[in-house]
């Protein structure tokens, strides 16, 4: 990158765990399989990774197993953060981290051609809801033509956890994931809406009534609690697609994902008004 320019963006928290993105990270290992195979130079950004590297090298590791010649980049705008990155590196060199390395930059991207995935989590949330519109608009413009951008939102151990996919024609879906054993009800997922929607969850809007309509389904679904957590989301999902457009085929869908604590629909469910 040029001396001149800077890196588009602010400086996150920078709060990271080890582990705490692996519920997205399994996600896309499943769902995002096939066009990193079939892409000839896959390349994956991890945007934002935060004050450690740990996530990145997850996410390289994860994806690697599903796309053998997988590049990856982390991104963060802080110099130190980057230099970390790269130190851990160096100490790591050798076959097991071949194709991964660590850049200075912002929205602007500066990878050597366009990104197949780009995963930016916990990275908006200190954005207004018309700047994280425009990051969307920004980081889809750069990616590969069969891209897409997982951006989302996870609480501190990655128990919660929303997300959505963007292709360079905009969004296209919304995943809800959680912790099932701790789950209190499908609304508390709210807290981790990425920043477009989660001030629209009010009375009215389609996101909201989406939550309280997979509450009421999760409230009728408590007597399947006697055979666990898991068998209540089921349960509960299956209930909710019956009024709303839950995915119910793979990748995105079916009981092998809703197992998990996930559950995914298409954009146009929640696109606010």
């Amino acid at each position: 990158m040029p001396p001149t320019l800077r890196p588009r963006g602010e400086v996150t928290r920078g709060t990271t765990a080890p582990n705490r993105l692996r519920r997205v990270d399994r996600w896309i290992a499943a769902t995002q399989a096939r066009p990193l195979r079939s892409h000839p130079r896959p390349l994956a950004v991890d945007l934002g990774y935060g004050a450690s590297p740990v996530t990145t090298f997850e996410l390289y590791t994860r994806l690697r197993a599903v796309a053998s010649n997988l590049e990856v980049v982390g991104i963060e705008i802080d110099p130190g953060r980057v230099a970390a990155g790269r130190e851990l590196l160096a100490r790591s060199a050798g076959p097991a981290v071949a194709g991964l390395s660590f850049r200075r930059g912002g929205f602007e991207l500066p990878v050597p051609r366009p990104p197949v995935l780009v995963r930016a989590f916990n990275v908006l949330r200190q954005y207004g809801e018309p700047a994280a519109w425009q990051a969307w608009d920004d980081l889809t413009e750069r990616l590969d033509p069969s891209g897409v951008l997982v951006e989302g939102t996870c609480d501190e151990i990655g128990r919660r956890a929303v997300w959505a996919t963007l292709t360079p024609d905009g969004p296209r879906t919304i995943t809800f994931a959680a912790h099932l054993p701790t789950l209190e009800r499908p609304s508390t997922l709210a807290e981790r809406l990425p920043k477009t929607l989660i001030h629209r969850n009010v009375p009215g809007e389609p996101v909201h009534d989406l939550l309280a309509a997979f509450d009421r389904c999760w409230a009728t679904a408590a007597p399947h609690s006697a055979f666990g957590p898991r068998a209540r989301w089921i349960e509960a999902v299956t209930l909710l697609a019956r009024t709303h457009p839950v995915l119910t085929r793979p990748p995105y869908g079916g009981r092998t994902r809703w197992r998990l604590g996930e559950v995914t629909l298409p954009w146009t469910a929640v696109a606010p008004y």
